[in-house]
C-alpha cells in the first residue's frame, strides 16, 4: 500500500480508490485531512474554466443568504469592526460589501479574479475564506500565511465541508465529485492545523465552519 505524507500533519497516509472514476486518494489517519492524490490535481487554467461556470449574481437573494448564514455564525462570536480580509472572493466582492456594512474596512484577495497582493502589507482582525481550503494542493501553507496575517486578537472564519470520515460514505458523498476540489477536512484536521500554528481553536458548527483566534 503506498504511503505519502499528509501535507498538514506530515504523518503517512493510505491510499483507496473510487473504482467509479479512477481517483485515487489518500487519507490520514492522525489528522484526518483526506486529499485526491497529487495527478487528480486541476491545472489552474482548468480550474479557472470550472470556476467560470458559477452564477455569483450580487444581486441573487439565494447568494446573498448564502454569505448571511456565514456571517451569522461569525459575527456573534467576535468583536464588531476592525479591518477584514476576504480571501479567496472568487469574482464577487459581495462577502466583503457585507462586511463592510457590519462596520468592517474590508478588502478581498483572490488569485484568479482578483489578484491584488497590496493585502499583504496589513494585518486583519478578522479574516474570512468561504469555499476555498478544499481547492487548496497546500492547504498548511495558506493556513500559516493567513494565521501570520492576523493582528494579535485577531480572527479567522473558514467555510468548507466536513468530509465523514468514513470510505464508504465518503465515496458517495456528493462534495468530493466537483474536481476542483481536492483536500477534505474534519473539525480535528483543523484543530491540528490551530495547534500547529498556535492559534486557539474556538469551535466549529458541526457541518463546515470553523473559527480560531490569534
Amino acid at each position: 500500500m503506498t504511503r505519502i505524507l499528509c501535507p498538514v500533519c506530515r504523518t503517512a497516509s493510505h491510499t483507496f480508490i473510487d473504482p467509479g472514476q479512477a481517483t485515487t486518494y489518500l487519507a490520514c489517519s492522525t489528522c484526518a485531512y483526506w486529499f485526491k492524490s497529487p495527478e487528480h490535481h486541476p491545472s489552474l487554467p482548468k480550474q479557472k474554466q470550472r470556476y467560470d461556470l458559477h452564477e455569483n449574481d450580487p444581486d441573487d437573494p439565494g447568494y446573498r443568504a448564502y454569505f448571511q448564514r456565514f456571517l451569522d455564525w461569525v459575527l456573534p462570536q467576535i468583536p464588531a469592526g476592525g479591518r477584514a480580509l476576504d480571501f479567496g472572493s472568487g469574482v464577487s466582492d459581495l462577502l466583503a460589501t457585507m462586511l463592510s456594512h457590519q462596520g468592517f474596512d474590508a478588502v478581498r484577495y483572490d488569485p484568479i479574479y482578483h489578484p491584488d497582493t497590496r493585502y499583504q502589507a496589513h494585518r486583519y482582525d478578522l479574516i474570512v475564506s468561504t469555499e476555498v481550503f478544499e481547492h487548496l494542493s497546500d492547504p498548511m501553507a495558506v493556513f500559516a500565511h493567513l494565521a501570520e496575517r492576523l493582528a494579535p486578537g485577531g480572527y479567522l472564519a473558514l467555510q468548507t465541508q466536513f468530509h465523514p470520515n468514513d470510505e464508504a460514505s465518503f465515496l458517495q458523498w456528493y462534495y468530493r465529485l466537483d474536481p476542483t476540489h481536492i483536500g477534505f477536512f474534519t473539525p480535528h484536521t483543523f484543530r491540528e492545523m490551530a495547534r500547529r500554528q498556535g492559534l486557539e481553536y474556538l469551535g466549529d458548527d458541526g457541518k463546515n465552519k470553523v473559527l480560531f483566534r490569534r
